[in-house]
C-alpha cells in the first residue's frame, strides 16, 4: 500500500459516537502499520484533525475493524481501536459498546453475515476483552434497514433499535474483590460490566455531580484528584499503569433529578463524557445494585424488575441488569442502541510525510 492508495471505509454513528469501519482484511495486518495508516486517515496529531474523518473529540475519533470469526460460538470479530486526537497514539486497551452497536449491521453490509428473515441477530467477540455480545436489527427485504423509531439521548432524531444484549461473562463483577476500596483518601467502588469503572460519589470530590461537562472540566484541582484515584484504582483493580490509558473510566455518582436511578458524570479520562458509554453505563447499572456500595444512599433503584435508567448530561440510557445480589453475579445485561451508516467509499489517508509534529502533552 503506497500513501496514496485509498481504503474502503464505512463512517457510521454507533450510539453517541462516531467512527470508521473497516474489514481488517482491508488494513494491514501488521499493528504498527495499521497505526500509522488510521492516524493518517483519522487526521491524528491534531486538536482539529482538520485533515481526515476525526471529529476532533474522543467519542467521534474511534474506530471498529471487523473480520469473519474463526470462533464456532461467533459470527464475527470486532476490535475496538481509540485514536488519540492530539497525540499519535492508537490503542486497543478498552472496548466501546456505542460503536459495537454499527458492528451487526456493517458486517451484514459487507457480507460477512446473511440477513435472517425481517430480523438478524450477529454473535460478536470483542478481540479487546475476550466478551460477547448479540446485536440484533431491523433487515426487512434481507437488507439492513436502519431508519425506524427509537430514540436515544445525545443522538437527534429517530432511527432503528439495536438490541444489544451482553452474556454473562467469567470476570469478577468487583475486580478488587471488595464492594468498597478507599482509594487516594476517596471511598470508591470499582466495578467490571463489561468495562472497569470507578465508581465515586461526587460530594466526596467537593462537586454537586450536576455540573456540567465543560464546567468540570475547567476544573485542575478536580482533574488532579480524578487523575490520582484512576491512577490507583488501576493498579487495584489489575490494569496496572493506567497513566496513557483511558480505562478505567471514573464515574461520579449523585441523586438522580429526572426520574432516573442515578445522575453521573464519567471521565474518559479527564475529560467529562458529554453522556455515557454503553459497557461503562452497564457497569454503573450493576454497580448500583452492589449491597453496600459507594451507590447506597445516593442511587434510587426501582423497586421491581431489572431496568435502570441511568441519566446524564444528554439524557438518560436504560440499561437491564440481573444481578444476583448473594453471589454478585450479574446473569443478565441489555441495553438499546442506534445506528446509522453515514459514508460508504473510499478514505484518501495523508501521506505519511506531511505528518505533523504532535503537540506537547497538557495534563490539567
Amino acid at each position: 500500500m503506497t500513501a496514496s492508495d485509498g481504503v474502503r471505509c464505512t463512517l457510521m454513528r454507533g450510539g453517541t459516537s462516531k467512527g470508521a469501519y473497516f474489514l481488517a482484511g482491508d488494513l494491514p495486518a501488521e499493528a504498527a502499520a495499521r497505526d500509522d495508516l488510521l492516524l493518517r486517515i483519522m487526521g491524528s496529531p491534531d486538536p482539529r484533525q482538520i485533515d481526515g474523518l476525526g471529529g476532533a473529540h474522543p467519542l467521534t475519533s474511534k474506530v471498529a475493524v471487523v473480520s469473519a470469526s474463526e470462533d464456532p460460538d461467533a459470527d464475527v470479530d470486532y476490535l475496538f481501536l481509540q485514536v488519540a486526537v492530539d497525540a499519535p497514539e492508537v490503542t486497543d486497551r478498552q472496548n466501546c459498546g456505542n460503536i459495537l452497536a454499527g458492528v451487526g449491521p456493517f458486517a451484514v453490509d459487507r457480507g460477512l453475515v446473511p440477513a435472517d428473515g425481517t430480523r438478524t441477530s450477529v454473535r460478536i467477540r470483542m478481540l479487546n476483552t475476550g466478551e460477547r455480545a448479540v446485536a440484533t436489527f431491523p433487515t426487512p427485504g434481507g437488507r439492513v434497514d436502519l431508519t425506524g423509531d427509537a430514540e436515544i439521548s445525545g443522538v437527534p432524531g429517530t432511527a432503528a433499535a439495536v438490541v444489544i444484549e451482553f452474556p454473562q461473562g467469567d470476570s469478577p463483577l468487583l475486580p478488587t474483590g471488595n464492594v468498597r476500596d478507599t482509594v487516594a483518601g476517596t471511598e470508591v467502588t470499582c466495578v467490571d460490566n463489561g468495562m472497569p469503572v470507578v465508581l465515586v460519589p461526587a460530594a466526596a470530590l467537593g462537586v454537586t455531580g450536576y455540573e456540567s461537562p465543560g464546567d468540570l472540566e475547567a476544573d485542575p484541582a478536580l482533574a488532579g484528584r480524578l487523575r490520582e484515584i484512576r491512577t490507583a484504582a488501576g493498579r487495584l483493580m489489575g490494569l496496572g499503569d493506567v497513566e496513557g490509558t483511558t480505562v478505567p473510566k471514573l464515574t461520579l455518582l449523585a441523586p438522580p433529578r429526572h426520574g432516573g436511578a442515578v445522575t453521573t458524570r464519567t471521565f474518559i479520562p479527564v475529560r467529562c463524557h458529554t453522556s455515557i458509554g454503553v459497557l461503562g453505563a452497564a457497569s454503573v447499572a450493576a454497580g448500583l445494585r452492589v449491597p453496600g456500595g459507594v451507590a447506597e444512599g445516593i442511587a434510587d433503584l426501582p423497586d421491581d424488575g431489572d431496568r435502570v435508567r441511568v441519566e446524564h448530561p444528554s439524557g438518560f440510557l436504560e440499561v437491564d441488569v440481573h444481578l444476583d445480589p448473594g453471589s454478585l453475579v450479574v446473569r443478565r445485561t441489555a441495553v438499546v442502541r442506534t445506528a446509522r451508516t453515514l459514508f460508504d467509499g473510499t478514505v484518501f489517508p495523508r501521506p505519511a510525510a506531511t505528518a505533523p509534529t504532535p503537540p506537547p502533552r497538557r495534563h490539567p
